[in-house]
């Protein structure tokens, strides 16, 4: 186990502090736009609207510091789709867009077809409606994978939406990772991107991998100056990094 990491790793945030960086806003239940790097997305009601740590994995892909390029990708909890936008525009082989909530599959759907490749150029796009790795099938083998997993470890709502997309908590990480390794569907020499700050058990979340056989390392560490640290890890199999 990666027991020197995890041991560095500081612990969450006091839980009144937790609610309080992540009250839930008020226009889930609407419909909304997003803008980044040129390209407009239309959000309909429920679907996750990216923040700043998801573009910590968005910036990685496009400036190619996450390698897709001829690599099977998935983009777990892939939301309104920038993820798999960006994979396919850097010419992944193939994109896994990854959600539990199927407008959000639609959604990116509907976005990779309108910024990527042409209705009818559907070979390096599919879209999973999946509670994690849940409808994968056997024979499936992942390059490389990335989640920005609601792993929040405080409940700050009981919307069943806003509880979706920010505050599962670390089991559903190792329920990913359970399902990721147990069913063999990392590719040798495949990597995992997990993003997760000091909000969640970051000590649990890098564990659930460690324990399953991944050695992890620190990618990225940013601090916003709040009192927050969000961390990037890379995940591999075989050796400790």
């Amino acid at each position: 186990m990666d027991r020197a990491l995890i041991d560095r790793l500081p612990p969450p945030l006091p839980t009144e502090r937790i609610i309080a960086l992540n009250r839930p806003k008020t226009d889930l239940a609407e419909h909304r736009e997003y803008e980044w790097n040129g390209w407009r997305f239309d959000v309909p009601p429920g679907v996750f609207l990216p923040g700043a740590t998801s573009r910590i994995i968005h910036d990685r892909l496009l400036d190619g510091t996450i390698d897709v390029r001829n690599r099977s990708y998935a983009a777990m909890g892939v939301g309104l789709g920038v993820e798999a936008v960006i994979a396919g525009l850097r010419g992944a082989r193939t994109v896994f867009a990854v959600d539990v909530h199927r407008v959000s599959v639609d959604t990116t759907r509907r976005h990779y077809r309108r910024l990527v490749a042409e209705p009818d150029d559907d070979s390096r796009f599919v879209g999973v409606v999946s509670d994690a790795f849940d409808a994968f099938g056997e024979d499936t083998r992942l390059d490389v994978v990335t989640f920005n997993p609601p792993a929040v470890r405080a409940r700050v709502s009981d919307d069943p939406d806003v509880v979706r997309n920010v505050c599962v908590g670390a089991p559903l990480v190792e329920r990913f990772f359970d399902q990721l390794v147990g069913g063999a569907l990392l590719a040798p020499g495949g990597e995992v991107y997990v993003v997760v700050s000091n909000t969640a058990d970051l000590r649990a979340v890098v564990g659930a991998g460690a324990d399953r056989g991944l050695s992890a390392e620190v990618a990225l560490c940013h601090d916003w100056g709040d009192g927050v640290l969000t961390y990037l890890f890379r995940f591999r199999q075989g050796s400790r990094a």
